[in-house]
Formats: C-alpha cells, sequence, structure tokens
C-alpha cells in the first residue's frame, strides 16, 4: 500500500525545497509513498509564494505533473483569505500552520520561530495558542492542522506533557473535531503520543507528512506512519485526500 504525504517541498521559483517536481516525484515514489507537493503559501515566509498571482502559477505547474496539489497557509498571514474559489478547488488539499499567534486584542504575533515577548510565560502563551486554534479551526479553510503542537523555540525544551495541559489537548482536538480538519503527524515536528492518543479516541482523522524539503527528507514517513499503527488506526483511516476529499464547502 502507498501513502500521500502531505507537505513535501519542491524547487519552484518561489519555494524553499531542493528537488525539482519531477524529481521529488521520482524520489518519494521509491519509498513506496505517493508523491504531493504542499509549498508554503504565506507573506511571512522568505521562500514562499506570497500573492494570488504566484499561487496560480504554482498550481499551474503542479498540474503537469501527477502529484498531490496541495498549498501550506500561515493563520497569521492574510493570503489564506485572498483565494477565490476557483483556485482554492484546483489544490487537492489545503494545510493551515500555526508559525505565529496573534496575541489577545491585537494584530501583534508571537511566532514559533522568533523570540518570546519578554514576559509572557509559558502558561499564558498556551492560553493564546489554543484561543488562537479554536479561532484558525472555526475560520481557516483548510483540511489539515500541520505540526500541531509547534510552539515557540524557546518553550520546545519543556516536557510537552507538562507545558500541554490535558485541557490544552482536548481543546485542540475538539476543535479539530468540531471542523473536520485531520491532525498531521509530522516528522519534521513530531507530536506526542499522548496528544496523538487523544484525537485517535475522538475521531479526528491524522495525516502523515513528511515536512520534507531535501531527498532524504521527502516521502520519509515510517515514524508517523509507526506510530498511527500502533495506536490501531488503520492504512486505509489515514487522510488521503484522493480518497476522502476536502472538506465540504457548507463546512469551510
Amino acid at each position: 500500500m502507498s501513502w500521500l504525504p502531505r507537505d513535501c517541498h519542491a524547487h519552484t521559483t518561489f519555494s524553499d525545497g531542493t528537488l525539482t517536481v519531477p524529481e521529488l516525484a521520482e524520489q518519494v515514489r521509491a519509498r513506496g509513498v505517493l508523491p504531493s507537493v504542499a509549498d508554503h503559501l504565506s507573506g511571512d515566509v522568505a521562500y514562499a509564494l506570497k500573492d494570488v498571482s504566484e499561487v496560480i502559477e504554482y498550481l499551474e505547474e503542479l498540474e503537469q505533473y501527477d502529484v498531490g496539489r496541495g498549498g501550506e497557509f500561515c493563520w497569521h498571514d492574510s493570503l489564506w483569505r485572498a483565494i477565490p474559489p476557483e483556485v482554492d478547488a484546483r489544490f487537492t488539499h489545503v494545510i493551515g500552520s500555526l508559525h505565529a499567534v496573534f496575541l489577545p486584542g491585537s494584530d501583534e504575533v508571537v511566532h514559533a520561530f522568533r523570540a518570546m515577548p519578554a514576559g509572557l510565560t509559558p502558561a499564558a502563551y498556551m492560553d493564546i495558542h489554543l484561543d488562537n486554534a479554536e479561532r484558525f479551526a472555526l475560520e481557516m479553510p483548510v483540511d489539515i492542522l500541520a505540526h500541531p503542537t509547534l510552539i515557540p523555540m524557546s518553550l520546545r525544551r519543556m516536557p510537552p506533557e507538562e507545558l500541554w495541559t490535558e485541557t490544552h489537548e482536548e481543546r485542540l482536538i475538539a476543535a479539530l473535531g468540531r471542523a473536520g480538519i485531520a491532525f498531521e503527524l509530522s516528522t519534521r515536528y513530531p507530536a506526542h503520543e499522548r496528544i496523538v492518543r487523544r484525537a485517535v479516541s475522538a475521531g479526528v482523522r491524522l495525516s502523515l507528512g513528511s515536512d520534507g524539503h531535501t531527498p532524504k527528507q521527502v516521502g520519509n514517513i515510517v515514524a508517523p506512519l509507526a506510530l498511527a499503527r500502533s495506536l490501531g488506526v488503520r492504512d486505509e483511516d489515514l487522510y488521503d485526500p484522493l480518497v476522502h476529499g476536502r472538506r465540504t464547502p457548507s463546512s469551510r
């Protein structure tokens, strides 16, 4: 059986991948995995597609090949709000990422790859993160939440089971369940097992994601697949847009 990873990055004009689309497809198929490309679509990522015209050009490129046509939008960036329905329909799947979260009552953000504001405690950050995650699930028209437990770098040294309380986990999983958004098991940013178990118990579908940018990384879903199997998830129940489709327009 083959699986479709959600977020391999190809070397297109605007992306941060190192392989061309044909090279990526060949490398991923050699792993027994169906190839899918989902480059960054965001004005706040250095090597990314930053406007609608570039997204259309990107889709036109992907449509020349037998690959999944994905895209990874940032919650805090406005590009996803500007995508016309006819352009959105050309994706096989759309991914959303909490690369940054809004501070309460503000347009200022706390970024996962930049320094935390002085005085913001881990507990206070997590409350803000979950507030944003619930808004994300309610508002953003995506099929998958990428690397669901991604947090600022300074917090990654903490044991995730301590930083993520069970209440935090319940809020995130409930929000994804209500919205019908899949929980990604990421090779690059793995989630702790307790929250994955919670997702499985709640009936939230899992998605496998390599987050691959290089030949060694693309299509490498060994660890996510092993975790899913260890929790009793059937291979055929892992999210595949070619099988399960996109979220319905009414739910988006």
